[in-house]
C-alpha cells in the first residue's frame, strides 16, 4: 500500500513536472515574433492559435479564414500566429502574397507538407515533395498537362459523362432529394479512374466500388489520423524519427497493387491508352520525346513515383471537382436566372457542335467559366495555402527576416471573402469574373489554385471536366435547392477540400 501511494505521488510529481515544462517552453517560444517585431494574434497553451482538436474541432482553413479577419481588422500586412509552438508567417497584403508566391519565390519553394518517401512513399507526391525533387518532377510532368494533352483525354472524360446523364435520369423521375455531391463524386472518380488508371470503375452501378470507398478515405482524418499529421506537420524531425506514416495501410495496399497491375499488364502486353497513366509509363520507360516539351534529369519514374502521382492525381482531381460543380449547382439553384443563362449558353454552343460535348465545344461556353470562377471564389476546395521559407528571406518592407524553416500561411479563404476585393463577398455574382473586372483587381486575391511555379499542375483539367459534368447535367435538367440542404452551412472538420455537414440536396427536373 505505502509503495502503491508512493508511486502515485512520484507519477503526480512527474506529471506537474511536465506541464510546468510545457507551459514554460510555450510560452518562452511564444516571444517569438514579438523579438522579431512583427504584430501577432496572441496564442494561447497548448494549441498556439489553433483550435483544441480533441473539444472543438473546426476546418482548418475556416479557423486561418478567423485569423485573417482579424489581422485585416487591425490593419496589419502580415503577422504572426503559432501552431502549438510552431511559429508560422500569416500573409495578408496581395503584394506579400505575390512576393512568397512568384517574385522571390527562390526562398520559398517548398511546401512544408511532412512525407516520408521509405516509409510511405505514396506520400511522397508532387504537392508535397520539395527542393531539387520537386523541380525535376514537375519538369518531367508539366508537359502532361498542356492543352494538347487535355484534348488527347478529353474523350476519355466523355465516356464518363452517358453514366452520369443515366443517373440523373433516373434520380429525377423518383421525385426525391438527390444528393448532388455524391452523385458527382461518382462521376468524376469514373472519369479519374479511367484516365489516372486506365480502368472503368463503374461507380454508378457498383455502390461501394473500392475507388469511392479508399477515395474518401485518404480525405477524411479520424482522431487518430488527425494526431498523426498534429505531430508530422508541427514536429517533422520526429515524425521522421518515429518512421511515422500518414497514408493508411489499406489506402497504401490497394493504390500500390492497382498502379502495379495496371504497369505491369500494359507492357505485358504491349497496352497503349491516352491516358495519364501512359504519359506516366512513357516517363518511366523514358520514352517521351523532348520535341514535346519533355526534358529529362537521366532519371526515370520508379513504381512507387508512379503510385505517388497517380492517387495525388486521382484525389485531387476527383474531390476537388466534384465539390466545385455541387456547390456551383447550389447557387444555380438559389438563383435561377443565372442557370437559366448558363443552360442557354451551353444549348447554344452545342448546337454548333452537333449536339456533341467536344472539347472546342467546352471550350466556347465562356460565361459557364466565370460561373465557374465565382464559384471557386466563394467555396475553393483548398482554403489555405502554404509554403516554407528555404532560405532566410529579409523583407522588402520591415526589418525582419522571415527564417529558414518557418511556415508561412496564405489564406485564401480570407483574400476570396475581402470585402477591399470582392464587394458584397457573399453574393454570388459571375460579372466579378468578366473580362474587365478581372483585369481591374490585384491578381493575387483570387487563388483558388494557387499562383507562380508551384500553382497547381492540373488545374486545365480540372476545369475541363468541371465543364463537361455541368454542361451533361444543365443541358437536360433543371436544378432547385431542396429543404434537407442545411443553411446556412457548417463546414466539416474532418474534411481536408471545404465540405458541409449534411450534404447539398437538390432537385432536378428535366427540362
Amino acid at each position: 500500500m505505502f509503495v502503491t501511494e508512493s508511486l502515485i505521488k512520484d507519477l503526480v510529481g512527474v506529471v506537474v513536472a511536465l506541464v510546468v515544462v510545457v507551459v514554460a517552453y510555450s510560452k518562452w517560444r511564444y516571444q517569438y515574433w514579438k523579438k522579431k517585431n512583427l504584430p501577432y494574434v496572441q496564442p494561447t497553451v497548448p494549441f498556439g492559435n489553433l483550435s483544441n482538436p480533441f473539444y472543438k474541432r473546426e476546418n482548418f482553413g475556416v479557423t486561418m479564414f478567423q485569423l485573417y479577419k482579424e489581422m485585416k481588422g487591425k490593419g496589419w500586412k502580415h503577422g504572426g500566429i503559432f501552431f502549438l509552438t510552431r511559429p508560422a508567417y500569416f500573409v495578408i497584403e496581395p503584394d506579400y502574397v505575390r512576393n512568397v508566391m512568384s517574385k522571390d519565390f527562390q526562398h520559398f519553394v517548398d511546401r512544408g507538407f511532412y512525407y516520408n518517401e521509405k516509409d510511405d512513399p505514396l506520400s511522397a507526391h508532387l504537392f508535397s515533395i520539395g527542393g531539387q525533387k520537386w523541380r525535376n518532377l514537375r519538369t518531367k510532368l508539366t508537359p502532361t498537362f498542356t492543352s494538347g494533352k487535355m484534348k488527347m483525354m478529353f474523350p476519355t472524360v466523355v465516356e464518363c459523362e452517358g453514366g452520369l446523364q443515366k443517373r440523373i435520369e433516373e434520380e429525377s423521375l423518383k421525385n426525391e432529394p438527390i444528393n448532388i455531391k455524391e452523385l458527382l463524386a461518382r462521376f468524376t472518380t469514373d472519369v479519374i479512374g479511367s484516365c489516372a488508371f486506365g480502368l472503368n470503375c463503374d461507380t454508378f452501378s457498383d455502390e461501394n466500388s473500392p475507388f469511392r470507398v479508399y477515395g474518401q478515405k485518404i480525405l477524411t482524418a479520424s482522431a487518430v489520423e488527425t494526431l498523426k499529421r498534429l505531430i508530422a506537420f508541427n514536429f517533422p524531425d520526429i515524425a521522421h524519427f518515429l518512421s511515422l506514416t500518414v497514408t493508411p495501410k489499406d489506402v497504401d495496399k490497394f493504390f500500390r497493387k492497382m498502379v502495379t497491375d495496371t504497369v505491369n499488364h500494359r507492357e505485358k502486353n504491349d497496352v497503349i491508352r491516352k491516358d495519364f497513366m501512359q504519359l506516366l509509363i512513357d516517363l518511366k520507360n523514358n520514352k517521351l520525346a523532348e520535341e514535346d516539351g519533355y526534358k529529362h534529369d537521366g532519371k526515370t519514374l520508379t513504381l512507387e513515383e508512379i503510385a505517388a502521382q497517380s492517387v495525388v492525381f486521382f484525389v485531387a482531381g476527383f474531390e476537388t471537382s466534384s465539390t466545385t460543380m455541387a456547390f456551383a449547382l447550389y447557387e444555380l439553384s438559389k438563383h435561377q436566372y443565372i442557370q437559366d443563362k448558363v443552360r442557354h449558353e451551353i444549348n447554344t454552343v452545342l448546337a454548333k457542335h452537333d449536339n456533341k460535348i467536344t472539347y472546342e465545344a467546352i471550350q466556347e461556353m465562356k460565361y459557364m467559366d466565370q460561373v465557374i470562377d465565382e464559384t471557386l471564389r466563394k467555396y475553393p476546395p483548398v482554403s489555405f495555402l502554404t509554403r516554407e521559407c528555404v532560405r532566410d528571406y529579409k523583407h522588402p518592407d520591415d526589418d525582419i527576416v522571415i527564417e529558414k524553416g518557418t511556415t508561412v500561411v496564405i489564406p485564401t479563404l480570407g483574400l476570396h471573402y475581402d470585402e477591399d476585393y470582392f464587394p458584397d463577398a457573399e453574393k454570388f455574382d459571375p460579372e466579378r469574373f468578366s473580362e474587365e473586372n478581372k483585369n481591374s483587381r490585384h491578381r493575387y486575391v483570387y487563388i483558388p489554385f494557387g499562383e507562380g511555379p508551384r500553382m497547381c499542375i492540373g488545374m486545365r483539367f480540372g476545369i475541363m471536366q468541371s465543364k463537361v459534368g455541368l454542361a451533361a447535367l444543365l443541358r437536360s435538367h433543371i436544378f432547385t435547392l431542396n429543404a434537407k440542404t442545411q443553411e446556412p452551412f457548417e463546414w466539416r472538420a474532418d474534411s481536408f477540400v471545404l465540405a458541409v455537414e449534411g450534404d447539398i440536396w437538390l432537385n432536378a427536373q428535366k427540362v
